[in-house]
């Protein structure tokens, strides 16, 4: 395929082992994504049923640097895709990949698309975003070769990979018409959000007025908002740029929030705020509230097939109730 390297296609992925586990841990940030550790304890074998597993697929460069996307795609594909967000705390590896992050979606017969990003401290957040508009753009452009529709993409993640998610729920759109490489001339829109506990308003964070741009509850992550973050005047106006929810409309694709109502790094607040916003927006969205639940919770994985519950609806059309059928 033009414009990518494939370097390894394998029919499953490294079962749970205590070593791997100990390999994804160091591979992933431990503050804002500790879904991914509860999940990685509960993963389900993955040899649960066939599928392909395409690795490091070179979406774009960045400064002499590959970025790069895994293709899972099912024995039975339906014709849809997913883009995974491997992200936690804006840090981003490949070996953070685990076909249990999203094992239901991969079984009702969706390609996954497990998206890498630059990582903080050398990138910011708004040069992340940049990456994730890039890969939708690369996937959509490459939509038949992957047999997928090109208009019909869904996006997951979680903490700072739904924080993403959303970002492109609000920003995606047109690419550049005049671009030199016709990738770039692709929209980043997605058709369908299911995430979990995003941070969706930095400067009201918790509470009325309460910044969270590198500072406060998020200062052990302020690398990932680069200098901008230093002064008062900078994180009001860095806050606003990448705070989903000011760009909430109506146009806002069906989107779904599962955050816990313990939550104290990302405080439920921030799903609830956009939620109410979306709303009367008059948009599509959900939120599902986990009682007494922190920033993950230990039976976290039973709740993915909600996910896939929600791409077979306002991605395929299709009632819940029949979510394993092809």
């Amino acid at each position: 395929m033009k414009g990518t390297c494939v370097f390894h296609t394998s029919n499953h992925t490294p079962a749970f082992t205590p070593a791997n586990l100990r390999s994804q841990l160091r591979a992933i940030d431990r503050g804002l994504l500790p879904l991914l550790l509860l999940l990685l304890l509960t993963l389900i074998p993955a040899n649960a049923a066939e599928f392909t597993r395409t690795e490091d697929v070179i979406y774009g460069r960045k400064h002499g640097v590959a970025l790069t996307l895994d293709v899972f795609k099912p024995a039975a594909p339906n014709g849809y895709g997913v883009i995974m967000v491997i992200s936690g705390g804006f840090f981003s590896s490949h070996e953070a990949i685990n076909a249990g992050l999203f094992r239901p979606t991969l079984d009702r017969g969706y390609t996954v698309f497990a998206v890498v990003h630059g990582s903080q401290p050398k990138y910011t957040i708004p040069e992340i975003v940049e990456d994730m508009h890039r890969a939708v753009r690369f996937i959509r452009h490459h939509a038949a070769e992957y047999g997928v529709k090109p208009d019909r993409l869904g996006v997951m993640g979680a903490s700072a990979g739904g924080h993403l998610s959303l970002t492109l729920a609000v920003h995606g759109g047109p690419g550049k018409s005049d671009a030199k490489d016709p990738v770039d001339r692709e929209s980043s829109a997605v058709a369908a959000v299911a995430c979990f506990f995003p941070p969706t308003d930095l400067l009201n964070y918790g509470q009325p007025g309460e910044d969270a741009v590198g500072v406060g509850t998020l200062k052990d992550f302020k690398p990932a908002f680069g200098p901008r973050s230093d002064t008062p005047e900078g994180r009001q106006s860095l806050g606003r740029e990448i705070s989903p929810i000011y760009y909430v409309t109506s146009n806002l694709p069906p989107t779904l929030i599962l955050h816990g109502d313990a939550d104290r790094l990302v405080p439920l607040q921030q799903a609830e705020s956009f939620v109410a916003k979306a709303k009367a927006a008059g948009a599509t969205v959900r939120l599902d509230v986990k009682p007494g639940a922190g920033h993950g919770w230990p039976s976290i994985a039973e709740d993915l097939p909600t996910l896939a519950d929600w791409f077979d609806t306002h991605l395929r059309g299709i009632p819940a109730k029949n979510a394993a059928a092809p």
